[in-house]
Parts: structure tokens; C-alpha cells; sequence
């Protein structure tokens, strides 16, 4: 069986003037293109029907974008600890970082029983529906549940791959490697704690903070600027400040993929805008309201009744959807998305990094959190 030729990246992307955000975002897209394309020449030789039904329906996925934000994060990551010229090693470990978020995307739709990603039908659903119209025996959602669970753990390996093949390739490889073994067990701990908070019904909004830290605001920022960081050498005192700066950014983010989750418009999302909802998801959004309420002490109020409610239809979700507004939670969390974004800011000026990265990152954090935000006074 052949083997898997190294991933090495077209020189005429990533070579000559160093790159801005936006160049190794576009940059990242041309090597994830040729990492897909070489997986999916191996899968092929592996097993024509594997790779004709899962392998290929996961690089379409992967292809149909996203933000790119990880990749972002850690091409300033890297500039923040010096690094300049060859961005080569940062895009590789953006692409690698694109294949791992695949591996969250599709678990976490399955988790969650999500319908849509990306504008179209859900992987476990378009293999669900492969399924039927092939008229295949046995249960078409079990098939499309346990298939998605497949190339959700084929990406995952893809990823491991070629962060493995970056990391031999650079004197600071086993730092990078620190950094994405973390990260890897993070994700698992937050989606885990996601699934346990919908199981006991949790309503904490320590919880809720927890778990959006977990499984998201460290491996969509902070791990990210830290992976960047240590491609450049990084030492730990500046490594501290950017995980700080980070882990703010990353949570101001999920506290706005949150709002988008309940009042975003589907057709500029990709996903829809009650599945948060229906699945009673803990979310910081929902914990504040919940506790307002509380603080009320009138558990017969239209908001807690609202809040309480069985939301298998439309009119019980824009309920919930007014009550949220109603409590003052969702001015709240907009408010607390403000000052995190803040603070991230602050953190990141303890990095030293000159002010074009400075100003970098602050775009950055503006896209990912939809806020201009200013540091705060000095943070420790």
C-alpha cells in the first residue's frame, strides 16, 4: 500500500514578502487544498467506496470555507514573537488547524442533531440521506450518525497528520507539539462538559463559562496564537500573555456565536438559529437569563415559564427569544462581549508586539467578536 507523501506547500504562495492576516488566510486555503488532494489520492487507493461515500463528502466540506479565523490567530501569534519571512511552517499549522475544526464541526452537528452547516445539509444528514435513496437496510439516521462519527475522526487524523510532518520539520517542533496535544484534550473536556450539562439541566453560569472556554475560546484563539508563537521560538513569559489574550478573545467570540445561535439569520450563519434552543444547549446566554429570573424570585413570571418550556415548536422558540430580551440577558452578554474583547487587548499589549501587529490583532478580534473594542487599564 502506498504511502503518504509529505505535504510540502507551492512556493509561489508562501514565499518572498511576508504575509499580512489576509494572505495566510488565502494562503492557508491553497494548502489545505493540496493536503485534501493528497488524502483523498490515499483514500482511493485505500478503498474506492470509502473514499467515493465519506472521504470525498468530508473534503467537500472542507472546501465549502469558513472563516479561517484559527489560521489568522496564529499567523499573529507567530509575527508577535518575531517571526517574519517564510510563513510556510504557520500556514501548514492553520491547515492543520482547519482539518481539526472539521473534526469539531462534524461531532459536534452530530451531538447537537444539527440540520445544517455551511448553508447545506449537515454530514450526517447528506450521508443519511445517501443511505435512503440508495435504498440501504437498517435505520438511514443510524447509518448517517455513525458514518459522520467516521470522517469526523478522519479529519481529526488528517489534522494529526500534517501538524506531525510541520513539527519535524522545525527546531521548534516539540513545543508546537505541547501546544496541540493540549488543545486536542481541551476540546474533548468542553464537549464533554457540554453534553453533561444538558444532561443534568445545569443552569450555572460558571458552568456555562467553563464550557465555552473549553470548548471553544482556547482552541479558536488562545491555542492558536500559541501554536504561531512557538514556530517563532516564543518564550514562556510571552506564551503566558498570549494564552491570556487569547482565552479572553476566544471567549468573547463563543459568547457571540451564542447571540448569533439564537437571533442570527440562518442564510448569513449557515446554521440554524434555534438548535441552541430546542437542545436547551447551557450556553452563557441562557445561564444569565435563568438566573435574572431566579434573582426575581417569581418563578411563575412569563419569562421562567418561557425559559421552562418544552420548545419542540416555533411559537415556544421566539418565547424564549423574547424572554431572553426581556431579562436584559442578551444586553448583558453584549456587554460582557465588549469588556472581554477589552481585556483580551490589554493582555496582548504585555506581548511587546510592534504596533502593526498590535493594530493586527485588534482586527482580528473585531471580526471574530463584532465589536471595536479598546484595552482596558493595565491587566496583570
Amino acid at each position: 500500500m502506498p504511502g503518504l507523501p509529505p505535504i510540502v506547500a507551492p512556493p509561489t504562495e508562501l514565499a518572498g514578502a511576508p504575509l499580512t492576516a489576509p494572505g495566510a488566510t488565502d494562503a492557508v486555503g491553497a494548502v489545505l487544498g493540496q493536503v485534501l488532494g493528497e488524502r483523498l489520492r490515499h483514500a482511493r487507493a485505500v478503498d474506492p467506496v470509502f473514499a467515493r461515500e465519506l472521504a470525498d463528502r468530508l473534503a467537500a466540506l472542507a472546501e465549502r470555507g469558513g472563516k479561517r479565523l484559527r489560521t489568522a490567530f496564529a499567523h499573529c501569534g507567530w509575527r508577535a514573537a518575531g517571526g517574519s519571512g517564510d510563513a510556510s511552517d504557520v500556514v501548514r499549522t492553520g491547515a492543520a488547524l482547519e482539518l481539526l475544526q472539521l473534526c469539531a464541526l462534524v461531532h459536534d452537528d452530530v451531538m447537537d442533531q444539527s440540520l445544517l452547516r455551511r448553508g447545506a445539509p449537515a454530514l450526517h444528514v447528506e450521508l443519511a440521506r445517501r443511505h435512503w435513496a440508495a435504498g440501504m437496510h437498517g435505520s438511514a439516521e443510524s447509518f448517517g450518525t455513525s458514518a459522520a462519527v467516521l470522517a469526523g475522526d478522519l479529519a481529526l487524523a488528517w489534522a494529526d497528520d500534517l501538524l506531525t510532518e510541520t513539527a519535524l520539520g522545525t527546531p521548534h517542533g516539540r513545543r508546537l507539539h505541547e501546544e496541540w496535544r493540549a488543545m486536542r484534550t481541551e476540546m474533548v473536556a468542553g464537549q464533554y462538559r457540554d453534553l453533561h450539562a444538558q444532561a443534568t439541566r445545569s443552569s450555572d453560569i460558571d458552568e456555562a463559562l467553563a464550557i465555552a472556554t473549553l470548548k471553544s475560546a482556547l482552541y479558536t484563539v488562545a491555542r492558536p496564537l500559541a501554536l504561531g508563537a512557538s514556530l517563532a521560538g516564543a518564550d514562556e513569559h510571552l506564551l503566558d500573555a498570549l494564552r491570556a489574550a487569547g482565552q479572553c478573545a476566544g471567549l468573547a467570540f463563543q459568547l457571540r456565536d451564542d447571540v448569533l445561535g439564537v437571533f442570527g439569520d440562518p442564510s448569513q450563519t449557515g446554521k440554524p438559529a434555534d438548535d441552541d434552543l430546542r437542545s436547551r444547549k447551557l450556553t452563557y446566554l441562557l445561564a444569565v437569563a435563568l438566573h435574572l429570573t431566579d434573582a426575581a424570585d417569581d418563578h411563575r413570571s412569563a419569562a421562567r415559564v418561557a425559559l421552562d418550556a418544552d420548545l419542540r415548536s416555533e411559537h415556544a422558540v421566539q418565547r424564549v427569544r423574547a424572554a431572553l430580551e426581556r431579562t436584559g440577558a442578551r444586553a448583558l452578554v453584549e456587554a460582557k462581549i465588549l469588556e472581554l474583547a477589552g481585556v483580551s487587548l490589554s493582555h496582548f499589549e504585555r506581548t511587546g508586539a510592534p504596533s502593526a501587529v498590535r493594530q493586527e490583532f485588534s482586527a482580528l478580534v473585531r471580526r471574530a467578536t463584532g465589536v471595536a473594542a479598546r484595552p482596558v487599564d493595565q491587566v496583570a
